[in-house]
């Protein structure tokens, strides 16, 4: 069995977890569990915003899932500050009380790869036979994809072959605890994260990466745990720990979102004793 290389999340140092402006996190298995918030993870967020502290959650899902729950929280949105979705293709925010929707790529660039994307689709089930389209996939703008563990089941090899189909046609492609995501294009969670900072917040990530805490649980997440110092894996990350080559800092007890309960709890504390000492 290969060693994990992570510390418990209990043992971050409170000196590091001081310093902490702000949240970045997945949502499919992180901040959700098998599909939805749960109340924990739902109080975690309002309880982020209370104390302070900034929430990007970067997901792999698509623009259209993610609207209703980008809306403000009096309109049954979570209490966030922008949702980064499609793998770092779309940003979901509010500007003034004014819901905003902005893209990555141009229109004129999203128009060229939306027929890549579909020829690229129909080339992924033609090739792989038990392959099926995600049932989010209409409200897809930028990307692919293909459910390897939501509503369908494909076998490890299975996925590695929707993979290498993907990288075949020139598509980046990431997995994670329940798709497999293909797009064109050079955009990241990481560039997606960056974008959000600077167009919601006015600030510069790349100058306070210590200052945020990254939280996800799968393999698609591995370029946002080698980046971070402050990278937080909830429990259920183990279930890629065959797979994984970049991993997180820390690692939650709890799984999904409890995990980011977990997470919340202990950085709204550390928030919350900083204010009342009165400690920038």
């Amino acid at each position: 069995m290969r060693p994990v290389p992570c510390q418990p999340w209990a043992d971050a140092p409170r000196a590091a977890l001081r310093r902490v402006c702000g949240v970045l996190t997945d949502i499919d298995d992180t901040l959700t569990t098998h599909g939805a918030i749960t109340p924990d993870a739902l109080a975690a967020l309002h309880g982020l915003r209370g104390a302070g502290l900034n929430v990007i959650a970067i997901t792999g899902r698509p623009m259209g899932w993610s609207e209703p729950f980008a809306r403000a929280p009096a309109e049954g949105g979570w209490p966030v500050d922008a949702i980064v979705a499609e793998s770092g293709a779309v940003a979901l925010f509010h500007e003034h009380g004014v819901p905003c929707t902005e893209y990555a790529q141009g229109a004129a660039t999203r128009s060229r790869n939306l027929l890549r994307l579909r020829d690229l689709a129909a080339r992924v089930l033609r090739e792989v036979p038990a392959a099926r389209p995600a049932r989010d996939s209409a409200g897809r703008a930028t990307d692919i994809a293909i459910d390897h563990s939501e509503f369908a089941h494909l076998s490890t090899e299975q996925i590695a072959h929707v993979v290498a189909v993907m990288q075949a046609a020139g598509a980046h492609a990431t997995i994670s605890s329940i798709h497999i995501n293909g797009w064109f294009g050079d955009h990241t969670k990481l560039s997606g994260a960056r974008w959000a900072v600077q167009r919601v917040l006015g600030r510069v990530l790349d100058d306070e990466l210590d200052r945020w805490v990254y939280v996800g649980d799968s393999t698609n997440d591995q370029l946002m745990f080698g980046h971070f110092p402050l990278s937080v894996g909830v429990a259920n990350v183990m279930d890629f720990a065959a797979t994984l080559n970049l991993w997180p800092t820390y690692i939650t007890e709890s799984a999904r979102g409890a995990g980011f309960a977990e997470v919340a709890v202990r950085l709204i504390g550390v928030a919350t004793h900083r204010v009342d000492a009165g400690a920038d």
